[in-house]
């Protein structure tokens, strides 16, 4: 018992809360420039890939771009012990199966967020992969397997309805709730911050359920090509009638969630 209060304790210490808020600032910085690279998509000027390592290179090659990405790792770390301190004793606000649910997520999220550390850690030391040839990769293995495909159809499935909750969680405002707002002028920067994550979570979610498309097509045509990740959702996006001025939007919208995590730097509830 001693053990869990010193981590709850340690969770909810002034430092470790100071730490999330700062690592939210990292947070925004990787969408933005995930955001950049899909602008350039639409222009038809990449030359990186349009996922989280493309990003993670992008930041690299900014001027003090290795101490930018540092910074980015750290915030990526401190972001997946929080979450992880939240799957272990959090989300004591709820109760039942809702808070088995929160807990669940959050063991999701210290699961994604530790994966983003270690890709922007090999970026910033000069072995990068490709989050896209990786996808491919995995679902080529996977697919060379009994009733591998349909696992991969399953997985494009649970992604696409990810995608679809993440969509209806930003419209319906879900992300508020997480959210206390103090301060000078709270009303400003409350309709601020909700018409940020509003349209943050939509692109967001929009961009989830096209990375799960491609992967139920790929599992039907086996053609584990269709599936590269978001890199391959926002390529998808762009060849569609008027598919530049939507993937202009989605890349709006991405942006616009790096600027809610500013928000949330300031304004989300932390600790556990």
């Amino acid at each position: 018992m001693s053990t869990v209060n010193a981590g709850r304790r340690a969770a909810n210490s002034d430092l470790m809360k100071g730490l999330t808020r700062v690592a939210f600032v990292g947070y925004g910085l990787m969408h933005l420039a995930l955001a950049w690279l899909a602008a350039q998509i639409a222009f038809g000027q990449s030359s990186q890939e349009a996922d989280q390592s493309g990003a993670f290179r992008t930041l690299a090659a900014q001027p003090f771009g290795k101490f930018l990405l540092w910074f980015v790792v750290i915030c990526l770390v401190v972001l997946a012990v929080w979450q992880l301190a939240l799957a272990v004793w959090g989300h004591r606000d709820v109760r039942g199966k809702k808070r088995i649910f929160e807990r669940a997520s959050s063991a999701v999220r210290t699961i994604i967020y530790a994966v983003l550390a270690w890709t922007a850690g090999k970026v910033v030391v000069g072995t990068p992969s490709s989050s896209a040839e990786q996808q491919q990769q995995t679902t080529a293995g996977i697919m060379s397997k009994p009733a591998g495909a349909w696992l991969v159809a399953l997985a494009g499935l649970i992604v696409l309805t990810v995608g679809l909750g993440m969509l209806w969680y930003g419209l319906k405002r879900q992300f508020e709730r997480k959210l206390r707002f103090d301060g000078a002028n709270p009303h400003h920067a409350r309709k601020a911050a909700i018409r940020a994550g509003q349209i943050g979570y939509a692109a967001k979610g929009i961009a989830f359920a096209i990375v799960g498309a491609l992967l139920v097509e790929a599992a039907i045509k086996n053609d584990p090509g269709k599936s590269r990740g978001l890199d391959a959702a926002l390529h998808t996006l762009a060849d569609q009638p008027y598919g530049k001025f939507l993937l202009l939007a989605v890349a709006l919208g991405v942006a616009v969630f790096g600027v809610y995590c500013f928000f949330q730097a300031r304004y989300r509830k932390v600790g556990t």
